[in-house]
């Protein structure tokens, strides 16, 4: 009986409280079988070409999709002109993958997404793989909803200005394992994002991301190498794997 008097009483509570809101989902924009339909969803290197922060070259040749999962693999290499980024060079020891989503993202008014995906990532040193939004234009916003960076943890970023930074680690566990990985974005007062980070279904960290609102993010799964994550890098062969890749609107 309190059961049914509290659900009849839900629309008058909802109204009288401010934040006490309904979301759901509106549409799938990346699904789970994206991998499967590479080229309806997907393109390889970054939005910008081949190179970015760190030892390795991105190619096309790095990717591959096998039953649905993809796999980025960084292979050493030699003979490779430097690298430049934001006025940083740096030399080229690797071959390896990126990808990034066709589509772009902005978070509505009253919107948001959620980005999930299970990944087996290594955190070896000099191995840095991520997944992540960074703007379509200028910087930042940009939010790492994953990356490894060769210590053993996981690391979760909100960028709103490059020394205003929300950081949080955690160890992750067993490397050779699949974990999986969700970060919710939200409308939180009509110009700030917030961002909820999870790991294997437990919430890691909250950040906020100011003036994100209606700004364009590019969606990308790279593994990177050396850079942030120490040198020298492995001297053999690495994998980055990631599967049931997920993206749904709130909008």
């Amino acid at each position: 009986m309190r059961s049914a008097l509290l659900l009849a009483a839900w629309p008058l509570l909802a109204s009288a409280v401010p934040n006490a809101k309904r979301q759901t989902a509106t549409k799938t924009l990346i699904p789970t079988t994206s991998f499967t339909e590479f080229d309806t969803y997907w393109d390889d290197l970054y939005p910008w070409g081949t190179d970015h922060n760190g030892g390795a070259r991105m190619n096309a040749s790095q990717v591959s999709v096998s039953d649905g999962v993809l796999t980025l693999t960084a292979t050493p290499v030699s003979g490779q002109p430097p690298a430049t980024n934001g006025g940083v060079e740096y030399q080229i020891h690797y071959l390896s993958g990126a990808i990034h989503a066709k589509q772009t993202f902005a978070v509505a008014k009253g919107g948001g997404f959620d980005f999930t995906g299970e990944f087996k990532a290594t955190t070896t040193k000099g191995t840095w793989p991520a997944f992540w939004l960074t703007a379509v234009s200028g910087w930042p916003p940009e939010i790492d909803m994953a990356e490894w960076k060769g210590s053993g943890d996981i690391s979760f970023n909100t960028f709103n200005t490059s020394s205003e930074v929300a950081a949080h680690d955690v160890a992750y566990p067993n490397s050779g394992d699949w974990h999986m990985i969700k970060a919710e974005l939200r409308d939180e007062d009509g110009s700030t994002v917030r961002v909820k980070f999870y790991m294997d279904g437990v919430e890691q960290t909250t950040q906020y991301g100011k003036n994100y609102i209606n700004a364009g993010l590019y969606l990308i799964i790279n593994l990177q190498m050396e850079g942030s994550s120490g040198s020298p890098g492995p001297d053999s062969n690495v994998e980055y794997s990631v599967r049931n890749l997920e993206v749904v609107s709130y909008q």
